[in-house]
């Protein structure tokens, strides 16, 4: 997907979160996100927004804030903590338009800090938050029961982020042994090869023999492998112990707002 696909999305998924939002209730159970309501999803995905925006704008100091009120030195007149509940959505929607500027405003050559690789950094921004923003609309749908899935491509978009950009980042991983593992979209057509080893992941393009393989539509992988859904909604050959190990220790964490993303 190119920036500009990324940048529609995150403006189509964020009305949709907001539209859950208001449907479920800020007081709705997030199964997703364990001890959370969506009150917090709400609060957490503003402050994503308002972190990733202070970011591409170069306004913000540093990649990772030390604590939350960094945020109102950098967006004094959208970082308030918290909006009243009656005004809460309406304020997520402000902090995404106005991430939405920043990433419009911006340009691939800019040299904004970044965490995952990606052609250039404004590219890991825009698919970064378009991710991120399209999973909460699915955890928020889900609170009254009836979440719809994603479009093959960006599902496609989504697992590669997952397991070629953020699996890879570690260079250590809690395994004794070398095993293997692929993901094979039967919708779109995409496979990736997953070599995982105590050192870290490493990931290709294509197909071969593993140690457990992965098979379904894009959408169901992608759910699975963010630790959405059961593993019952995709096919699972081969070692279960392994896609095990992938949902103990492949995870995003959030220091402020929440500790699930």
């Amino acid at each position: 997907m190119e920036i500009a696909e990324h940048i529609t999305t995150v403006q189509r998924e964020a009305r949709l979160f907001a539209e859950a939002a208001r449907a479920g209730g800020l007081e709705a159970d997030i199964a997703g996100c364990p001890g959370w309501n969506m009150r917090d999803l709400v609060r957490h995905l503003s402050e994503i927004h308002l972190w990733a925006a202070g970011v591409i704008s170069q306004r913000a100091t540093k990649l990772f804030p030390d604590d939350i009120s960094e945020h109102t030195e950098t967006w004094p007149e959208l970082a308030v903590f918290w909006a009243d509940d009656g005004d809460l959505v309406d304020w997520y929607l402000e902090t995404n338009a106005n991430l939405v500027q920043c990433l419009e405003d911006a340009s691939s050559n800019d040299e904004i800090p970044y965490f995952l690789k990606a052609p250039s950094p404004l590219a890991m921004w825009a698919r970064r938050q378009a991710h991120e923003i399209a999973m909460h609309r699915w955890d928020a749908e889900s609170a009254s029961g009836d979440p719809s899935g994603f479009d093959p491509i960006l599902a496609a978009d989504g697992i590669d982020e997952t397991v070629d950009a953020y699996a890879t980042r570690a260079d250590e991983f809690p395994t004794m042994s070398t095993w293997t593992m692929a993901v094979h979209a039967v919708d779109t057509g995409d496979c990736w090869h997953l070599t995982v080893t105590p050192t870290g992941i490493t990931t290709v393009r294509g197909d071969g023999p593993t140690d457990v393989t992965l098979s379904g539509s894009a959408s169901n992988l992608h759910l699975v492998l963010w630790n959405r859904t059961k593993d019952s909604t995709i096919t699972v050959d081969g070692d279960r112990e392994l896609l095990d190990s992938w949902h103990t220790n492949v995870k995003r964490r959030w220091p402020f707002t929440t500790h699930y993303s």
